[in-house]
């Protein structure tokens, strides 16, 4: 990792490059809890190139409350490191004052409180005007948005995407690529990229039956800016067709594709490119092998695993950086490009603070025209929580629990199961849930909750699977989000072991009786992948579930033992 003592100095090669981070201004100022808008967007401009990064939106319009993870294991060669550090051990790596509006946005520890003084975060005007502050002291700047974009609300659900797609014009990014986008279905999504005003791309998103690169996902698109040529290659989430449903999307395939990746950075650099970009969703862990084995990309733009750090990280000659989830954070980057090559950067993590920054009046105006036919809808009150409501962490998250205990009741089974998707705002105690809330957690294009039954071996493989999915230490086979989510069952896990031994002592917690391989259980679950799956959709099993409930409660949750840390 970058040293912020030496404010990231590194020696490469026979030259330097210098890097600098805003955090360390951002950190003091917000230790005051006196920070305004001005503050906040404060950078000293630095180079000929500036990159605005932004990730992982989940259709979040509005602002929201969200919990960074309390627990994120790494393993292999990542235990230890960020973003694998959590908690009070990340707020000391970074000088981050308990209290201060960093360990707000950036941990998870004492969240209820903190939230309830400091407020809602992310809200697509508000990033724009972050994005607008940036373009008026860089003109020339780019936006990169790295998917996760038309995916994860009532109203994306509704309208297909097309409110996402919508406000995300009016923010006039440069290039975006994809994950969740691709659950709209092959055709939507080809509807929707053919009208795109800019670039979509995918240098790992090949046609499935020619094996060849897709033609409506050109791999790279050349920009000049600053004087400087510029490369932004498109990397796809490289595992659609595992972790969603393949049917969806049939005429693509993925993987991570290393080697074409290295041909077209050499490609691009035979264009003249003097910077070469990675606009990347495969996760932080992926993007850091990947960084490791593919030559000459300057900057990776990192998406999918929700990372917020505020400082970059540095493999051999490439910075990454991670830039959060839901519209809670903006990325600035800039870079000094001389002679072919990237020769020093600063970077600024921008919490989007909603009581801090402004509202931009013109996106405003669009977000509440894509919203204004579901209003009604999406502010009914279904009831009301007692406890934290969030979803981030491997094992668990309360959001879960209530799903899960929602499924148990509904659909009369013994064991739930609910994916470990990472996406979702989080809840405060006493704050009414209204079905947008219920759907901000829920909303997918496959979300049917189906009854079925398992045996106890065919559970325990299924939990062995995810688990390699998560824990797996290399991380070209860690294909997935955290631990699928479990109500009604306990279990042991040990990190360390190898596929199929990390699973064991799996007790059924109704009646306090180990799991008996040959016997079935009947199994409740939402957002298989398997075609033809039907259920209810979940949004309407959870909405039922809590309005009989009135209020619903999460208390700690220790069906989980974690072992091998």
């Amino acid at each position: 990792m970058i040293s912020r003592r030496d404010f990231l100095q590194t020696s490469m090669a026979a030259s330097a490059i210098l890097g600098a981070s805003g955090f360390g201004q951002w950190g003091r100022i917000a230790a005051q809890q006196t920070l305004t808008q001005d503050q906040l967007l404060e950078f000293e401009n630095f180079g000929n190139v500036s990159l605005i990064h932004i990730t992982d939106i989940h259709a979040q319009l509005k602002p929201i409350y969200f919990r960074e993870p309390s627990v994120n294991l790494g393993v292999g060669p990542n235990k230890g490191k960020v973003p694998h550090v959590t908690g009070a051990d990340f707020r000391r790596m970074y000088g981050i004052d308990d209290g201060s509006y960093a360990h707000y946005a950036l941990s998870s520890g004492d969240f209820t409180a903190l939230a309830e003084g400091y407020g809602r975060v992310g809200g697509l005007d508000r990033v724009a005007t972050v994005i607008n502050q940036i373009r008026s002291e860089r003109p020339d700047a780019l936006l990169l948005d790295g998917g996760d974009t038309w995916h994860g609300s009532y109203t994306c659900y509704q309208t297909q995407g097309q409110d996402m797609v919508d406000v995300m014009n009016a923010l006039r990014p440069d290039a975006m690529t994809f994950h969740w986008e691709f659950t709209l279905g092959s055709e939507r999504v080809q509807e929707i990229v053919e009208g795109l005003p800019f670039a979509a791309l995918g240098q790992n998103i090949f046609d499935a039956e020619w094996d060849e690169p897709s033609e409506l996902f050109p791999p790279y698109k050349m920009f000049e800016r600053g004087g400087v040529k510029i490369a932004v290659i498109g990397q796809a989430f490289p595992y659609m067709p595992i972790a969603n449903p393949g049917w969806m999307f049939p005429e693509y395939s993925f993987g991570i594709r290393d080697e074409n990746m290295q041909k077209m950075v050499d490609e691009a650099r035979a264009e003249g490119a003097e910077l070469v970009v990675c606009l990347s969703h495969n996760g932080f862990d992926v993007d850091k092998k990947m960084a490791g084995i593919v030559k000459g990309i300057d900057v990776i733009l990192s998406g999918h695993t929700h990372d917020a750090l505020p400082e970059p990280v540095l493999v051999g000659e490439t910075i990454i950086v991670a830039s959060g989830s839901n519209g809670k954070f903006v990325s600035r980057v800039d870079l000094d490009v001389r002679d072919g090559r990237m020769m020093g950067f600063r970077h600024k993590l921008i919490p989007i603070l909603s009581d801090v920054i402004e509202p931009d009046k013109e996106v405003a105006a669009v977000i509440d025209e894509v919203r204004a036919p579901y209003e009604e809808a999406m502010a009914e009150v279904i009831g009301k929580s007692d406890s934290l409501l969030y979803r981030r962490g491997n094992f668990n998250g309360t959001w879960d629990d209530v799903i899960c205990d929602a499924l148990l009741s509904e659909r009369e089974a013994d064991i739930a199961l609910s994916p470990g998707v990472r996406w979702g705002p989080s809840i405060l105690p006493g704050q009414d849930i209204t079905r947008e809330d219920i759907w901000n957690v829920t909303s997918m294009t496959y979300g049917e909750a189906y009854r079925t039954e398992m045996t106890g071996e065919y559970l325990h493989v299924v939990l062995e699977d995810v688990a390699d999915n998560l824990f797996n230490p290399d991380p070209y086979y860690q294909q997935g989000g955290d631990m699928v989510r479990t109500g009604g069952l306990g279990y042991r896990i040990d990190i360390s072991k190898p596929q199929g031994q990390r699973i064991s002592e799996m007790t059924l917690l109704k009646t306090g009786e180990r799991i008996d391989p040959s016997k079935s259980y009947q199994i409740a679950g939402w957002a298989s992948v398997n075609e033809g799956t039907e259920g209810p959709p979940i949004w309407d099993v959870v909405e039922a579930h809590i309005r009989k409930k009135g209020t619903v409660s999460a208390p700690d949750n220790d069906s989980v033992e974690v072992v091998g840390l």
